[in-house]
């Protein structure tokens, strides 16, 4: 087990086998999500963007640059 010790400006320095581990370095972002009251994960948020893809399921259909634009511009109108 991999400890840290607390700053008294709330800092820790991660534990070099961690950092290795979650494959992080100076810059990354980390994420601490709560698993139960009092208990933490604490995770890499390094993924790539395009690991997004396919999330929601197949495209039900095709809009174009100028079809967004044009709805952009209605909603802007219609909230004045």
């Amino acid at each position: 087990m991999s400890t840290a010790t607390l700053t008294s400006k709330g800092q820790i320095t991660i534990p070099a086998n961690v950092r290795h581990d979650l494959q992080v370095d100076a810059g990354d972002r980390v994420e601490f999500v709560q698993i139960e009251p009092g208990r933490y994960e604490f995770l890499a948020a390094t993924a790539c963007v395009t690991a997004l893809k396919g999330m929601f399921g197949l495209v039900s259909r095709v809009v174009s640059i100028d079809d967004m634009n044009a709805a952009i511009a209605k909603g802007g109108a219609a909230a004045r």
